[in-house]
């Protein structure tokens, strides 16, 4: 992991500015973020850590709250475009940079497009991830997903009446919307990045935002990024690309909105490859692994019959279960999905033991679950895994029955001599998987 300076303050006219520097790379590389920014906390999201370590591998990398927005200055209003430039210029003069790339974010787009534009001398290139050159949009120019002001009206109530709460994570973290944690995390890190006064004050400004006439004045290339998710940045993607002098565009699926949540590989690929012209290979190392897969039977009848405050309950506390149990049995999470949870080991007996600890430990909660245990290799990328085990692992957890752990005959073979007794479930074709699996439940001590 790349070392993460102390957080610092540069000083924007009569504000401080907080700042961090990552790594030391030959070039300096400036992220210009969204509505929600500390750069302090973000480091407990999944993914943002690795992805800025990504980006440092190969510059110095210079992350900032804007003014307004984390452990930056608050201000009463919202600031001008102009003075946010500053706060750009403010940084840069703090770290000694005279001439830096700008990787900007959605509303950071804007800012760092002006920004180039009136000092081109200071900008050597600019990433433009997800964003935009008028948020609104233009009449029969540039589509919008919010036309008229009713529907401008409606989006930044939505926004500040959920705000704090994790809720848009939906929209900025759509592939992790679904985890609990993840969702509690977000919406912690909303309540340092701002009030909801504050944010109404910077979405409100947001419809005010149009630098059309600043585009054909860009001299720096520029890389723009979107995914396919909303049709909005798909159009104002394209428009940028066709006003901006020098400018390529690259569409990439299953990215998020803020691209640390997924896909930041691939977008870390991306700008390397457009600011140094080589695109490291990616590192996908292949290991040995005991994958468990668990789910709670019945959860649709469950759920119906819980309703949806109870069942939402029951699934934060298996996750909290299941997560304690992970570190229990030096595991690694590696994702959910509705009342699924697969986690992996380093040692299958330990992995055994887990799916065990899960399925007596939910018994307080009213619920059953069953486990699917199986080691194959794996490949690693990033926090993600793939490979044929990941299929297998899931299949075998569908022929599991209520309170079984079912494991593969690997797996079986793998814990001779550790005490752990099975029986015999017989042979099976596994749909989707080549061959007939011979699989194992757990004995009851």
């Amino acid at each position: 992991m790349a070392d993460v300076g102390p957080t610092r303050y540069a000083r924007s006219g009569d504000l401080s500015v907080a700042y961090q520097v990552i790594g030391d790379g030959p070039r300096d590389l400036i992220y210009v973020p969204g509505i929600v920014s500390h750069v302090e906390f973000l480091h407990e999201l999944p993914g943002y850590s690795e992805f800025l370590d990504g980006l440092a591998s190969f510059a110095r990398l210079i992350a900032f709250d804007k003014r307004g927005n984390g452990l930056s200055d608050r201000v009463a209003r919202a600031p001008t475009l102009e003075e946010r430039m500053d706060d750009i210029r403010a940084v840069m003069d703090a770290v000694g940079s005279e001439r830096a790339t700008l990787f900007a974010v959605s509303e950071g787009g804007p800012i760092s497009l002006l920004f180039a534009a009136t000092y081109p001398a200071r900008v050597e290139a600019i990433v433009l991830y997800e964003t935009f050159v008028c948020f609104g949009g233009v009449p029969g120019e540039l589509e919008s997903d919010f036309t008229g002001p009713d529907a401008h009206a409606e989006f930044t109530d939505m926004l500040v009446r959920t705000y704090g709460t994790g809720e848009s994570l939906t929209g900025f973290g759509t592939s992790r919307s679904q985890e609990p944690r993840v969702v509690s995390l977000w919406g912690q890190a909303e309540r340092l990045s701002n009030s909801p006064g504050g944010l109404r004050s910077i979405v409100e400004a947001l419809f005010e935002i149009d630098v059309r006439a600043a585009l054909p004045s860009v001299q720096a290339p520029c890389l723009v990024l979107h995914g396919t998710f909303r049709s909005m940045f798909e159009q104002q993607s394209g428009y940028l690309v066709a006003h901006l002098p020098e400018a390529r565009l690259v569409k990439l699926d299953g990215v998020d909105h803020y691209p640390w949540f997924a896909g930041a590989e691939r977008v870390v690929a991306e700008v390397e490859e457009f600011l140094t012209g080589v695109r490291s290979s990616p590192v996908d190392d292949r290991v040995l692994a005991t994958l468990v897969f668990t789910d709670i039977v019945g959860s649709t009848e469950q759920a119906a019959a819980m309703g949806d405050r109870g069942w939402s309950d029951v699934i934060e506390s298996y996750y909290a279960l299941a997560r304690r149990c992970v570190d229990r049995f030096r595991g690694h999470e590696v994702s959910t999905e509705g009342d699924g949870f697969l986690a992996r080991f380093d040692g299958p007996a330990r992995a055994v033991s887990y799916g065990r600890a899960i399925r007596d430990g939910v018994q307080g909660l009213g619920v059953e679950v069953r486990a699917g245990v199986h080691t194959g290799e794996i490949e690693l990328h990033g926090n993600e895994i793939s490979g044929l085990a990941v299929h297998v692992a899931a299949r075998v957890v569908g022929c599991a029955a209520a309170r079984e752990v079912l494991v593969s005959r690997t797996v079986k073979d793998l814990v001779v001599g550790s005490g752990i007794a099975f029986v015999d479930r017989g042979r099976h074709e596994l749909k989707g998987v080549p061959d007939v699996w011979h699989l194992y439940a757990l004995a009851d001590p």
